[in-house]
């Protein structure tokens, strides 16, 4: 517990200043602060479906230490896409992969869940799209999500036949029943917006973009009169088992993805899926 409870180091306090990310991946994450709120809004911008690279992760995990340093009030996490909240783990990271660079891209999606499951401020998912895999999982890290109608959200590894790890299925077993959780998992479902808010993993509807932002200001505003450590400590402190379990086997759950990428059969499948995705494109 100690482990977490010392990461509130740096804690919201009232006031607000710009951000920008002087990284060359700036571009991939757009960080805008409100002067009046002090709210960040953090945006993600890899055009078409902002699918999780390694660079767009090391681009997410700088904004989310960028905002815990200039000691956040609060944070909006969305995208730039209309259609597309993320379209999860960018596939071509795994695909005939670089074994040092697979491993790095695995250790920065770990380092993101640690960040933003276990922030100190307050965050909000506004889903203005699809949410597949490890875009569901971006948001079930948030302490609040709100989806725009029309979309799918849910974590969907097993479709693909891979296992959602352990972080992964605590993200959602968080958020929903264990029971539905374990429905979810099994099943690899995709729930509408409709159906999400029905079980829980949503918290509420918005009809587009613009106004699922304002409901995420509205709930930023809930915590303008709570002390930010009292806040934060009692966020980490209910989700401490599920960040202490993975510090604990972080190298582990390393090589056991890298072990499960490489195997011919799952090799097989993601070229099988690439080539599905190639003439879905082509128009075949």
């Amino acid at each position: 517990m100690l482990r977490i409870l010392n990461r509130v180091t740096r804690l919201a306090i009232p006031g607000a200043r710009n951000l920008s990310n002087e990284s060359a991946d700036s571009k991939l994450v757009l960080t805008e602060v409100d002067d009046k709120t002090g709210y960040a809004t953090v945006t993600l911008n890899r055009p078409p479906v902002n699918s999780l690279s390694l660079e767009l992760l090391k681009a997410i995990s700088e904004a989310l230490d960028d905002l815990q340093n200039n000691k956040s009030r609060g944070m909006i996490l969305t995208s730039s896409s209309k259609s597309v909240f993320s379209a999860g783990l960018d596939i071509m990271e795994m695909y005939k992969p670089n074994q040092d660079r697979l491993r790095d891209f695995w250790s920065t999606l770990q380092d993101v869940w640690f960040k933003l499951y276990g922030s100190p401020f307050a965050t909000v998912a506004a889903i203005n799209g699809h949410a597949p895999a490890g875009g569901c999982l971006l948001s079930l890290c948030c302490e609040y999500r709100v989806m725009c109608p029309n979309y799918t959200i849910g974590l969907n590894e097993t479709q693909l036949g891979i296992v959602a790890p352990t972080w992964f299925q605590a993200s959602l077993r968080n958020t929903i029943s264990r029971r539905e959780s374990e429905l979810a998992l099994t099943l690899g479902k995709m729930y509408s917006t409709e159906e999400a808010l029905k079980v829980g993993m949503i918290d509420e509807i918005a009809e587009n973009k613009e106004k699922a932002l304002e409901r995420a200001v509205a709930f930023l505003n809930q915590f303008r009169k709570i002390s930010p450590m009292a806040r934060a400590m009692t966020k980490q402190a209910l989700r401490s088992k599920d960040i202490v379990e993975l510090e604990d086997n972080r190298s582990q759950d390393i090589d056991l993805f890298v072990y499960a990428v490489n195997q011919p059969n799952v090799q097989k499948g993601l070229e099988v899926y690439l080539e599905s995705l190639k003439k879905k494109a082509a128009g075949k």
